[in-house]
């Protein structure tokens, strides 16, 4: 592939990964005024996040087998299709409990582009090459939560809740013109693929035997489910327990972002000198001994607010790290089943992550040190679960 050609199918691929996150991130300044306009409360608008994160889920297994069984455009283009649909019929809602099923639909159709950019980046790229790739899709995608709730606020302000879906409308359709003009048919149709539920199962079993599959696949769902926690965790620690204000808190979120989307781009060089295996556990080996000494000094009270700061920046660092590395030898083994395995990569981590916020949000109250136990533990795991797996994996190069 050409320099120009890269670099435009990563900026491409990278849109289609950062439709989801824009989604998730653009509209929540207008929550107060979606309950207004809806005549409901804000926790049952909270409810259209759920929605989303649920389509999200059940869209990563159903579109798997679909790319699989008829080639990656094709899915891609309908996925963006109902995406566009459901994001201009957000605008005209009247009721919270349509808003919710729309919200539901809306990420049924945005987890097409997710799901395709992952499956082309296995299909485009040799295997030596996906890690850096994804750390490039990850300097795409980070920028969403430093750029979409600054946007969303601005639009809501300005022009109403109304106007963030009309512009996500519009970004569904500059992603599905992009995608179909700009990225070649990367995968041929195997009609041998069954859309029968059984042989589906199937598929998903055989992809999930696959020692290489489960291991980088678990070690980096529970490694990355740290990230969720500090997401769920982040609006209770800075704002009700340190007592920062709203635009401090924006400007936080920001730079823990920066931590994540550099250290992303750091592993695409370190790639140079040391293997995928080697990154992922010197990463491991420091996001542990971050978390041992975050707990350590949380129960000892010795944390202030930049001493917090400090320690999530390094830990969010090491998993910008990870990330790539894990997801790219997750794909590896895969070149017939590249999008149920894709898929399944992403359900385990996406529900993985759920778990963790889901905790995070009956435990941290009044604390910091639900949190740290947590994503202390969640490492550890990862580290363990990679060092049980590599045992088990003959890695194809």
């Amino acid at each position: 592939m050409i320099k120009s050609n890269y670099f435009k199918t990563i900026i491409i691929l990278g849109s289609l990964t950062a439709l989801g996150p824009f989604s998730i991130d653009m509209y929540l300044p207008g929550f107060s005024g979606i309950a207004k306009d809806l005549n409901t409360s804000v926790a049952n608008v909270a409810m259209t996040l759920s929605s989303y994160f649920i389509g999200i889920s059940a869209g990563q297994l159903l579109y798997g087998p679909l790319l699989d069984r008829f080639g990656r455009k094709k899915p891609l283009i309908i996925g963006l299709l109902v995406y566009i649909i459901a994001s201009l019929a957000c605008v005209f809602v009247k009721d919270i409990y349509t808003f919710i099923g729309l919200r539901f639909v809306q990420a049924i159709g945005s987890c097409a582009a997710t799901v395709a950019s992952v499956s082309m980046v296995r299909d485009l790229f040799p295997v030596k090459e996906i890690p850096k790739v994804f750390s490039l899709l990850m300097l795409v995608v980070g920028l969403s939560p430093m750029l979409a709730p600054t946007i969303g606020g601005y639009v809501t302000a300005g022009f109403g809740w109304q106007a963030v879906f009309l512009i996500l409308m519009f970004l569904g359709i500059g992603v599905l013109l992009s995608a179909h003009f700009g990225l070649p048919n990367t995968y041929k149709p195997d009609e041998s693929i069954s859309l029968k539920p059984k042989p589906i199962i199937n598929n998903f079993v055989k992809v999930l035997k696959e020692p290489q599959f489960y291991t980088y696949a678990f070690t980096g769902a529970m490694a990355f489910s740290g990230l969720f926690t500090y997401v769920a965790a982040s609006p209770i620690l800075f704002m009700d327990i340190f007592k920062v204000d709203a635009k401090t808190y924006g400007w936080i979120f920001a730079f823990m972002s920066c931590s994540f989307i550099g250290a992303s781009q750091l592993n695409s060089v370190l790639l140079r000198k040391f293997t995928s295996e080697q990154m992922i556990f010197k990463a491991l080996i420091t996001q542990s001994l971050i978390s041992i000494t975050f707990l350590i000094t949380a129960m000892n009270d010795l944390l202030g607010l930049y001493e917090t700061i400090a320690l999530l920046f390094f830990f969010l660092g090491c998993l910008g790290i990870s990330n790539p590395n894990t997801a790219g030898l997750t794909l590896a083994p895969f070149t017939k089943n590249t999008g149920s395995a894709s898929a399944l990569m992403g359900a385990i981590q996406l529900g993985l992550g759920a778990l963790a916020s889901f905790i995070v949000s009956v435990f941290v109250i009044d604390s910091i040190i639900p949190m740290v136990i947590i994503m202390m533990t969640t490492t550890l795991t990862a580290l363990i679960i990679l060092q049980l797996g590599k045992r088990m994996i003959k890695i194809k190069k």
